[in-house]
């Protein structure tokens, strides 16, 4: 891994208002780029806004589609590259919760969220696929909000090579402080038996469709401490340096690096 600065954004994002949704990136993306950040990432479904009733399907669209030609306009001009949610529509009309990585030199990807939460069932289909992106000698995973509570998905990207997880959230209730002492249950945990960065966003405000979020944005490093955070529970941006010296000082640890020493073969035997 290469030092990175990341920029990871806390908006509120109306339900079915995908044009005034991408519209409010953009203040993020340009402040981001000019703070030197080379990723800037936004919350689950920040695009199209998050639901997991049937009327979502107004906001879905494939990919490419409009907001992809979006985030490829404002990643060229920007040079930078852009995570951000959309509800996707395939051409089976089947419905994802979807994270999109667009880089200024044209490539799109995309992250399919692969476990789907009891209250998501009815709308959503889980991806079936892992895959790992690269940036300026960085490779990094993207999980989606209920993703989180599966450690076997972060050991996975983390034995692909992965050097930093993103995990966005739209996870609605309960106050900023409450939020946060959620996560520190659990994203500390997959950063530390992993040795890598986690790097945590949630949607804020009312979506106008009933649900109210916290916001709260939290940064974690390789051996499991808070780097930085954000528990104000309003809209804003955290910009980072994520350096490869701490990366590196627990990858060459023999007792802090743990990956090397699994025996996969006990754990996934019948």
């Amino acid at each position: 891994m290469k030092d990175i600065r990341i920029a990871v954004v806390v908006s509120n994002s109306p339900v079915n208002k995908s044009s005034h949704n991408l519209e409010s990136m953009v203040k993020w993306i340009k402040s981001s780029k000019n703070q030197g950040a080379a990723i800037i990432c936004f919350p689950e479904m920040n695009i199209t806004g998050y639901s997991n009733h049937s009327d979502i399907n107004y906001a879905a669209e494939p990919v490419p589609g409009p907001a992809t030609r979006n985030l490829l306009s404002f990643a060229e001009s920007e040079k930078i590259v852009i995570l951000a949610g959309i509800v996707e529509k395939d051409e089976k009309d089947r419905l994802f919760a979807s994270h999109l990585v667009v880089k200024p030199d044209g490539f799109i990807g995309v992250y399919r969220k692969l476990h789907i939460s009891p209250p998501e069932h009815a709308v959503f289909t889980p991806g079936n696929n892992i895959p790992l992106f690269d940036t300026d000698g960085v490779k990094f995973g993207i999980q989606l909000c209920y993703d989180a509570h599966f450690p076997e998905l972060s050991t996975r990207m983390a034995t692909k090579g992965a050097d930093l997880i993103f995990i966005p959230h739209a996870s609605p209730r309960g106050t900023p402080e409450e939020k946060y002492r959620s996560w520190m249950r659990h994203l500390p945990a997959r950063a530390y038996d992993n040795s890598l960065f986690i790097i945590a966003c949630n949607q804020t405000g009312k979506n106008e469709k009933g649900l109210h979020f916290p916001g709260i944005a939290v940064i974690i490093g390789p051996s499991g401490e808070v780097i930085a955070k954000d528990l104000s529970g309003k809209e804003g941006m955290l910009v980072v340096d994520l350096k490869a010296k701490d990366l590196d000082r627990v990858r060459s640890h023999r007792m802090r690096y743990f990956l090397p020493n699994r025996r996969p073969e006990l754990y996934y035997n019948p």
